[in-house]
């Protein structure tokens, strides 16, 4: 096929001659969607459970809460796991806490036990 305006030869499928640029019939008689393609769309993030968020804010409980405060109208189901995550983190962290003080605190008496008594009871 020929452009009817410069008269170079181009293919047969053209839709727009490449050298002048100028419509070929091959642009009128092709349907619109063909030559103005949109970006393809991509499938909505789906709202589930998902444990490796509930990890996450059980580990870093920061994050899990930043993560529930975002998700929580959009995601509730997911915003929910991490939110679950970082309540246990939390609670976890203080259980260990007061059972660590627990253990100073007799590990301690147990040691020094008979020295603080003295020391104690001199004072009086």
């Amino acid at each position: 096929m020929y452009c009817r305006n410069c008269g170079a030869q181009i293919d047969d499928k053209a839709v727009i001659c490449p050298h002048c640029g100028v419509p070929t019939d091959n642009y009128y008689a092709a349907p619109p969607h063909s030559y103005n393609q949109t970006a393809p769309q991509t499938a909505p993030e789906r709202d589930e459970p998902n444990t490796g968020f509930a990890v996450l804010g059980f580990f870093f409980p920061i994050v899990g809460l930043i993560l529930y405060l975002v998700w929580m109208h959009t995601m509730p189901l997911r915003a929910k796991s991490c939110g679950k995550g970082a309540l246990i983190g939390v609670i976890t962290q203080v259980a260990l806490s007061v059972l660590i003080i627990i253990m100073v605190v007799v590990t301690t008496l147990i040691i020094y036990g008979p020295t603080i008594s003295l020391f104690a009871t001199a004072a009086l």
